[in-house]
């Protein structure tokens, strides 16, 4: 089941707020969980030297492929750039990022992460009626990359559940995923908000790295997850996280959603531009 994605749709409503990125380190967490992505981007980018500099490259990219005018045009770009990424993981298991059941999965990470959003940071709640259709936008979404739909399950119940399998049975702790994972625990001193330098950039992103990250990347996570890897997450981290959310809620009210929404595309304009040529290049 698709949906157009028309102006004013659900997908580009939520995708288009700031809010959208929340609970982003969390999807990002459990792509690096998928031994074939895990596998990818531990033997195709330079992650453990700049682990952030891949999502500086990517979200703008594939937030436009939902928000930008030639969002399809830029989906197949996305999809062609991944045609070299292949290879054997440290268990010699055969992996490509166009495999079918793979590029899924990263798609339905960013999928759970826009539901996540929804869930969690916006007042009110979706109806019955809602998740299905924003599901079916994703749907659409997916499908302008012009990859295999066979992975794709036809409902959101249906989708809820095929995720759920993936968490319980499938992610396994890849060297990237440990990496990740050490960052949300402990910091890092290479992490930045913006993809420029300058002590004040370096300053903002070792606080996020130390206090906010830990506590929105965990609270997000499926409980699934953060049981079957042993993530600490206490009732006071829970209570904590909470009141995050809550905040979150209530504080978006006082900003005017034409500002909210320029801000996100700003942001994202601002990351794209600078990391344009720090992006993948495929061998020749």
């Amino acid at each position: 089941m698709t949906a157009p994605l028309e102006p004013g749709c659900l997908l580009r409503k939520y995708a288009g707020d700031l809010r959208s990125l929340l609970p982003g380190a969390a999807a990002g967490l459990m792509q690096l969980m998928h031994p074939g992505i895990g596998a990818g981007v531990a033997r195709h980018s330079a992650f453990f030297d700049a682990p952030f500099d891949r999502i500086h490259r990517s979200v703008p990219q594939i937030w436009a492929t939902i928000l930008a005018p030639d969002g399809p045009e830029r989906a197949r770009a996305i999809r062609d750039l991944h045609r070299a990424i292949g290879g054997t993981d440290e268990h010699g298991r055969r992996y490509h990022a166009l495999d079918p059941e793979t590029f899924w999965w990263a798609h339905a990470t960013f999928t759970w992460e826009i539901f996540k959003a929804a869930e969690l940071f916006h007042p009110g709640t979706l109806t019955a009626e809602d998740r299905e259709r924003l599901y079916a936008e994703t749907v659409t979404w997916y499908a302008r990359y012009g990859v295999s739909m066979r992975p794709v399950p036809p409902d959101h119940a249906a989708f809820q559940s095929r995720f759920w399998h993936v968490c319980a049975r499938e992610l396994e702790l890849t060297p990237a995923a440990a990496r990740a994972l050490d960052i949300a625990r402990h910091g890092s001193g290479t992490v930045t908000l913006l993809p420029v330098g300058g002590p004040l950039a370096e300053r903002a992103g070792r606080l996020v790295a130390e206090r906010p990250l830990r506590l929105i990347t965990f609270g997000c996570l499926p409980p699934i997850v953060r049981t079957r890897f042993d993530i600490p997450w206490s009732p006071l981290d829970q209570a904590r996280f909470t009141a995050l959310a809550l905040a979150h809620r209530q504080g978006y009210r006082m900003l005017p959603g034409g500002l909210n929404h320029w801000a996100l595309r700003t942001a994202l304009r601002y990351i794209g531009a600078h990391t344009r040529d720090q992006r993948y290049r495929p061998a020749a």
